[in-house]
Formats: C-alpha cells, structure tokens, sequence
C-alpha cells in the first residue's frame, strides 16, 4: 500500500469517507492491485456551505432562485477543481507507480542477476567437475587404447609365429600327402596281388577238395574192407576157439594126467582180453599206463587211470599241451586219434559200444592256468550209436566245476565241422572249433582250440566249461573217463 499524505490543496471535495481529528478528510482509491490513501484539509466555508446543505431553509417563493443559482455555480466550480485536483491526483499517481516500477523492475533486475549468478556458478563448477571427470575418462581411454595396442602388437606377432608354423605344417602334409599317395599306389598293387593269390588259394582249395572227396570214398571203401577183414578174423578166432577145445578133449581123452599139464600150458599161451579199464584193475595190474581193451569186433589201445579216486577209469579224452589238432571230421571223431600216452580221442564208436554193456560214471577233470583243479560227476553216463549221433545221455551231477552242468541236458547230438547236428544255425563246431555235443553253442567244449597262458582270455573258440570259469576262459588241460558205475576198488 502506498500512502501519499498532501498538506495544502486548494479545493474540497464534498465527497468522502469521513473525517480526521486535525479537520483532514481522509480519502481511499483503488487502482488495480494498489489502495491510495489521502487526507485533504477542508475549507471553512464549506463546512458553512455543508451546514447550510445539511439543513436548509424552506422557503416557499421565487427569492429562493438566485440563490439556487449562486449554489449551482458554486457547485459546479467545486467540481471543476475537483476535475483537476483528480487529473493532477492522477498525474501524481501515474509519476509515483514509475518510480516505484522502475525499482521494481530494478529490483527485480537486481535479485535476476543475483540469480543468473548463482546459477553460472553452479554451472562453473558442474562444468570444472565434467572437465574434471573427462579428463580421467580420456586418461583412462588413453591407458586402454594403449593396452589395446600393445595387445594387438602381441596378436600381430603370435599370428605371424602361427601363419609360420601352418607354412610349416603345410609343407609337412604335402610331404606326407604324397607319401599317403605313394602306399595307396603300393596297397594297390599288393591288393591286387593278393586277389591273384587268393584265386589261386581257391583253385588249390577247390582242388584239395575234390582231392578230399577222393581220399574220403577210398577211407570209406578201406572202412568197409577192415569191417570184412575183422569179420573175418572174428571167424577164424571163433575156428581157432573150437579147435583148441576139440585138441584139448582129444588130449584130455588120451591121459588125465598129460592132458591137465598140457591144458595148463595151453591156458598160460591163451591172452587175456579186457573190455574196460576196472576189468584191468580187478585183473590185478594197478599201474597207470596204456592198455589193451576189446570187444566184439573192436580192440582200440587206451589209457588207464589207476590212481584218481580208486582207479579203473578208461580215459576218453585228455589235453594238457596243444600238440594234437582236435577240429577233426567225424570219421576221426568215430575212430578215435592221437596217442593214449599223449593227447588224444579214444572214439564215439568204441564208447557208445561200451556204454551198452553196462552202466557207467563219468568224471571229468579240470585245471586252469592258476594252478586251479576242479572236476565235474556224472553218475549214469552213455553214448547212443551212430545213428542217433552219438547223443550223450548223463544223470546225477556232482563235483567242484561249476553249481550246475555245462553240458547240456537233456542229451544233446554231436557235431563235427563237416556233420552240423547242434540246435543253432550258425554251426557251431566251424564257429568254435571242435567236435562236441553242442546244444546252441552251449556252456562247453572241451575240444575247441588250445591257447597258451596269456592268450587264453576272451576267447569264444578256447577249451570252455563255463560254469567253473565262464566263457571267455580257455583252460589249461582236462581229462575225461568213464568207469562202471557199480566199480568198488
């Protein structure tokens, strides 16, 4: 609020709000935002005219109109100096607000320029702390662009030392590319040469065959010869029989006395044959060795064992070396080969006559390349004839090779490599080697090929029991014999 206080006017003004105690009026105007405030002095006759306004004199004539004219006059020079005091007032105002707007707007400038100068500062010092910050940030950028170089300077040098040595590694397999080049050229040549041999290996193979084929219908015709032979010599031991009893009656019938001497000398001439082993031993010879053995139409030599388990075992098999090839045919097989002192097969043939005779136990023994025994029992062994493949029957097992048996039962046929008579398409006795009742290439073959120590692992075609050391292992040497199944020692 701006209060102006005026001390001398010249005029009244019969307008107002009121009056002061010191006979000032005191007037209010607003212009806009701002209020004025003004005392004016009064003049004393208008405070006569003013009484005389407030309380006039009625009169009821025309006197009254020149006064009312001298009143009107009055009034309106009031009010023309009212005008121009209001006009000067306005003036006065107009000149004050300049001045108080001119410094407000100093002012205003002042506290402007004061601010616009806190703010420049503000802005200098964020402005000397991003200059500051760049600088560690192009120092940092400097200390990275240099480790980059240096980097890269270490990259150049380690790929100039890398392109050298693929230079070299390139030169080396050109060299060996070539050489690559000059074996496949060799390898060619040897394969062809090696179809040249294999053609010829066929023509000699297709030869030896038809060569086989020959010796084979020659062996079958000498077979069929020595059956006739020993017929015949059956005959004549039957002859040589009835003459020898019919010269025994004549002496007897001559003299009693010479007759019991000669019959005694004749006797010590006469041989003693043996049918099997425990014959042998009850004949009173306990000494293991090779012996004789005959039945009708058949005498094979054979081995005697007189010690395992109270002796009188015919020995069927043995193997302990490898010397003897056991992937035979079936004629071999039949017949029996090899030697009994040594390795060797006493023969199907001999064996499934023999198991007609009587009941028998077979034993079969085993020994690893550990220094490991163990045996397996059987308590009923026996052998069909030829014509039923020499089909293996067996009862009541026992021993310390294995839980169970690893032949198999019920009686399996026998095959050989030329006479497939197993269960199992892929032939097992040309797949394993070796004669053998073969179920389905079953748990054991005690004929298959001989490996030494150190390469008898993992072999499927080894000597394998597979119930004592399973299928892989090749065994060291076995035995296989037979004895009556009523021998008491």
């Amino acid at each position: 609020m701006l209060k102006v206080d005026l001390l001398v006017l010249s005029f009244c003004l019969g307008l107002g709000t009121g009056y002061s105690a010191a006979g000032k009026r005191e007037y209010q105007i607003q212009n806009g935002p701002c209020s004025y405030t003004f005392l004016l002095p009064e003049q004393e006759n208008c405070q006569t005219q003013s009484s005389n306004y407030n309380h006039p004199v009625q009169k009821d004539g025309p006197a009254d109109s020149g006064e009312s004219a001298q009143r009107l006059e009055q009034l309106e020079m009031t009010m023309e100096n009212n005008t121009q005091w209001l006009l000067k007032l306005e003036n006065y105002i107009q000149d004050s607000m300049k001045q108080d707007m001119a410094q407000l707007q100093q002012t205003a400038v002042h506290n402007h320029t004061a601010t616009m100068i806190e703010i420049g500062t503000n802005l200098l010092s964020q402005t000397a702390e991003q200059t500051r910050k760049l600088t560690n940030v192009e120092a940092q950028v400097i200390h990275h662009t240099t480790r980059l170089e240096r980097r890269l300077l270490e990259n150049s040098l380690s790929t100039n030392k890398l392109e050298k040595q693929l230079i070299v590694q390139t030169n080396e397999i050109n060299k060996l590319s070539d050489k690559n080049s000059f074996l496949e050229k060799k390898v060619g040549d040897m394969e062809e040469q090696r179809q040249v041999e294999l053609k010829m290996l066929r023509q000699e193979k297709e030869q030896l065959q038809t060569l086989l084929l020959k010796q084979t219908a020659i062996i079958g015709e000498l077979e069929q010869q020595l059956l006739k032979v020993s017929s015949n010599n059956s005959v004549l031991q039957h002859q040589q029989q009835e003459l020898l009893d019919t010269v025994n009656n004549l002496i007897q019938s001559i003299s009693m006395s010479s007759a019991r001497e000669t019959k005694t000398v004749m006797m010590q001439d006469t041989p003693r044959t043996f049918m099997d082993c425990a014959a042998v031993f009850k004949s009173g010879n306990s000494q293991s060795g090779v012996y004789t053995l005959t039945l009708p139409n058949t005498t094979t030599e054979a081995f005697c064992d007189m010690e395992t388990e109270g002796g009188g075992w015919t020995v069927l098999q043995k193997r302990f070396d490898g010397r003897v090839d056991f992937h035979r045919t079936w004629q071999e097989y039949k017949k029996g080969f090899g030697e009994p002192s040594d390795e060797f097969w006493l023969g199907n043939e001999f064996v499934s006559r023999l198991t007609k005779q009587q009941s028998y136990t077979l034993r079969i023994q085993l020994t690893d390349w550990e220094g490991n025994s163990g045996f397996s029992q059987y308590d009923l062994f026996s052998l069909d004839s030829e014509a039923q493949n020499y089909r293996i029957h067996l009862k009541g097992f026992s021993g310390t090779a294995g839980k169970i048996s690893s032949i198999g039962q019920p009686g399996s046929d026998f095959s050989t490599k030329d006479a497939d008579n197993d269960k199992c398409v892929c032939k097992c006795s040309q797949l394993t080697t070796g004669g053998w009742w073969f179920d389905a290439c079953g748990p054991s073959n005690l004929n298959g090929m001989y490996y030494q120590q150190g390469q008898n692992s993992n072999r499927f075609n080894g000597i394998k029991w597979y119930y004592w050391k399973g299928s892989g292992y090749s065994l060291k040497s076995t035995t296989m014999m037979i004895r009556p199944a009523d021998f008491s020692g």
